[in-house]
């Protein structure tokens, strides 16, 4: 199992876990997603899968918040199928 996998595991199973950016970021990778970086000052990351319309906005401070977890596994889910 690769750590992109624990990582997914983990949090799928503990979205209140002290989860950064950069755990958000690995996940993504395994799954295809884009992760966009905040231009011009803001905070909030942007994470969509290419052709896909959906995109979720999660803010980059630490910790991140469990409901934006939850939206981040319904997003891989829903992009998956």
């Amino acid at each position: 199992m690769t750590k992109a996998e624990k990582l997914f595991a983990a949090m799928k199973a503990n979205p209140a876990g002290n989860w950064q950016i950069a755990d958000v970021e690995v996940v993504c990778g395994l799954f295809g997603l884009i992760v966009t970086p905040p231009r011009g000052g803001g905070s909030h990351f942007k994470v969509r899968k290419a052709g896909h319309g959906a995109i979720l906005t999660i803010p980059g401070r630490r910790p991140i918040l469990p409901v934006y977890i939850r939206a981040l596994m319904s997003l891989i889910e829903e992009a998956s199928t």
